[in-house]
């Protein structure tokens, strides 16, 4: 099928779990002062029940003259969203109209947890998805008391020089290596022994979208007695994820990639049953449940300078000091309407937009990197020089995706369409 030729255009009807009646979005616009007119009308459009939303979802989002399929980097806001970080923001300026603003914190991690099917008490903010690897790292106590750790090269590259200064700090680290552009069953078990104490990997590769059998790497893993961190920053909010399932120990991810969120703020899982394996690295004022002081005036007296007691939760191990108030208040409005429209919806729509690339892509001579298998929003193609070679076509033709020094990667979302996809191929030479 050449670039020119006509290919269904699928519109993804949303399945409604998160109604939102016109009660609450009248109330949450009431609180945006006269200065913030237009984000209300903003709202006013983008916040609708998910019944009648269908993707893609571009009135949802800012209008805009670019091809954006580079949402697996850093996903647009969307107009409810900002509306949302604006009525924060006039809370914050002291706006009379704005005071009854509430941030509820724990509302939105009950709201991750209901995403991944997880309990509130097994979910805590992170600043990244990598803060929360490293945390996970610290409460194993690695590297101080040793063991082994398998991860593989499909795992976020960012990762990969924490487990090599692991190994260099005494801690013995397998690396399984990619076949064929998956990480095979059958070689993750060879990297498996007596010892093993971790399995650290992405649940979606960020390299080229290869996406684990999650449950069978747990389960291999649990009868070596190891457990299992994921990375699923290229899972959460784009691929159906339940981590009661799968039986995932740990898991993390930041918010400004699929949970269409910003930078500065993301989650940390820990499954409930572990927590008391782990060693106590965090002494937060946000993990605390109680505490007493006794050393200020009118302070009631006691032998030590506080009493105190953290809570039996992950928070209360993991927990540390503030996190960002806006990002939170922008992500009320995002994970009501990623829930509301459901994430299989959300993969479909982008498989339905990937399928014509992956028929296209190998007639004009690429290479897809990517698995036919995986159903991840992501699709990788090698080319050599690719940032050299296409960074000015792209341009030119007001697309956007993500281009690397041997590869290019297309990650489609919720406000994307065909109308994208063939600007992208046009603004495409051949290999």
């Amino acid at each position: 099928m050449g670039t020119g030729a006509r290919h269904p255009r699928r519109a993804v009807r949303a399945v409604s779990r998160v109604p939102l009646s016109r009660r609450s979005v009248l109330r949450g616009a009431a609180a945006v002062p006269a200065a913030g007119l237009a984000a209300q009308s903003a709202l006013a459009q983008a916040v609708v029940p998910p019944t009648s939303i269908t993707l893609p979802a571009r009135s949802a989002f800012q209008q805009t003259d670019l091809a954006y399929l580079d949402n697996g980097s850093q996903h647009p806001v969307s107009l409810g969203a900002r509306a949302a970080i604006d009525r924060y923001l006039a809370k914050r300026s002291l706006d009379p109209a704005a005071q009854d603003f509430e941030l509820d914190e724990d509302g939105l991690l009950a709201k991750f947890a209901r995403l991944i099917n997880a309990d509130p008490g097994e979910v805590c903010f992170v600043q990244s998805t990598t803060a929360g690897e490293q945390a996970v790292i610290r409460a194993l106590d690695l590297p101080a008391s040793g063991g082994h750790v398998v991860s593989d090269t499909l795992h976020f590259f960012g990762s990969l020089p924490l487990y090599e200064d692991l190994a260099q700090r005494g801690v013995e680290v397998s690396w399984v290596r990619a076949v064929d552009g998956r990480i095979r069953l059958e070689d993750m078990r060879a990297a498996l022994r007596k010892g093993t104490r971790l399995v650290a990997l992405s649940l979606v590769s960020t390299i080229n979208g290869f996406e684990h059998d999650l449950k069978a790497v747990c389960d291999l893993a649990h009868a070596h007695g190891a457990l299992v961190y994921a990375d699923v920053i290229h899972a959460v909010g784009c691929v159906p994820f339940d981590v009661k399932a799968s039986g995932v120990d740990f898991a993390a991810c930041a918010s400004y990639k699929w949970l269409m969120g910003d930078f500065g703020l993301g989650f940390l899982y820990v499954r409930k049953d572990r927590l008391a394996g782990l060693k106590r690295q965090n002494w937060g004022y946000y993990g605390m449940s109680a505490f007493t002081s006794h050393v200020h005036p009118l302070d009631p007296p006691g032998e030590s300078v506080a009493d105190y007691a953290f809570s039996e939760d992950a928070r209360g191990a993991f927990a540390i000091g503030t996190h960002s108030h806006t990002v939170i208040a922008q992500l009320h409005h995002s994970l009501d309407w990623i829930a509301g429209i459901g994430t299989a919806a959300i993969q479909a729509h982008a498989q339905g937009l990937l399928a014509h690339l992956r028929d296209e892509l190998p007639r004009r001579g690429y290479r897809l990197l990517t698995p036919p298998e995986s159903r991840a929003p992501l699709l990788t193609a090698q080319l050599r020089d690719a940032r050299k070679v296409l960074a000015e076509p792209m341009k030119a033709a007001g697309v956007r995706i993500t281009l690397g020094a041997n590869r290019f990667r297309l990650t489609p979302s919720v406000q994307n369409d065909h109308g994208d996809i063939d600007r992208f191929l046009r603004a495409l030479p051949r290999a």
